[in-house]
């Protein structure tokens, strides 16, 4: 893994049940930085995040995530890589038979920590983090979408990752409660992690301007924050 990035992408392809959804992928993302990914439904978002943490596997090429190859697979170092990750759907999927706090526990449980006091402590930080202080014995049900996904959220930082993947956690969201949530992943990008996030809201990127990756036609268009990109948004 180059140093100074944590994601490297070269000559690598998406693929779904044998048919290549993305191909010549060519692209690295640095440290701390924070990138929208953008297309029609279909055009292989989705698939490209699953890539990134191990769950589709990639036709060819070499991928690189947080410091683990991730093509050619290394099977034995997926549940490694995923503790460097924090992955977030646009459907939260929380437990709903049990509180907030259960539901971080299992997780941090499947993830290696042991000692109780350290994983209270923890909840709690995180918690805070994503403005939710004293929720910890709530129930799903009694929380609004936004809140549940900010739970989600906390969740997928319970592991101090290097990079969030972020597929759509807008999409299920009112248009003001979404960009409370970009707000956040701004402070969490902040804070030192790479973020990246998926999204039809492409509002979002003239609210805060940031490097794209647009799906289209099986391809990625790479857009930096420049001239280039300020043409991009304007015509989008």
């Amino acid at each position: 893994m180059e140093k100074d990035h944590i994601v490297v992408v070269s000559g690598a392809s998406v693929v779904q049940r044998q048919d290549t959804i993305l191909d010549e992928l060519n692209f690295k993302i640095k440290h701390n930085e924070f990138v929208y990914l953008i297309g029609k439904t279909g055009s292989g978002k989705s698939s490209l995040l699953r890539t990134l943490y191990a769950d589709l596997e990639a036709g060819k090429g070499q991928i690189e995530v947080a410091g683990f190859t991730v093509n050619p697979p290394d099977t034995k170092n997926i549940p490694y890589l995923r503790r460097k990750l924090g992955i977030i759907f646009q459907d939260f999927e929380l437990f709903t038979d049990r509180n907030v706090e259960k539901n971080l526990l299992f997780v941090m449980r499947a993830t290696g920590w042991k000692e109780k006091p350290k994983m209270k402590e923890r909840i709690n930080e995180v918690l805070a983090q994503v403005g939710l202080d004293g929720i910890q014995k709530k129930m799903p049900h009694q929380l609004s979408g936004g809140e549940q996904q900010r739970v989600a959220i906390a969740r997928a930082l319970v592991n101090y990752p290097l990079l969030i993947l972020a597929d759509e956690p807008t999409g299920n969201l009112d248009p003001a409660v979404a960009s409370d949530i970009l707000k956040l992943f701004i402070k969490i990008n902040q804070s030192g992690t790479a973020v990246i996030m998926a999204t039809h809201h492409h509002s979002f990127i003239k609210e805060h301007p940031a490097r794209v990756l647009y799906c289209d036609n099986g391809k990625i268009r790479d857009v930096a924050k420049d001239m280039v990109f300020k043409k991009f948004i304007n015509e989008y």
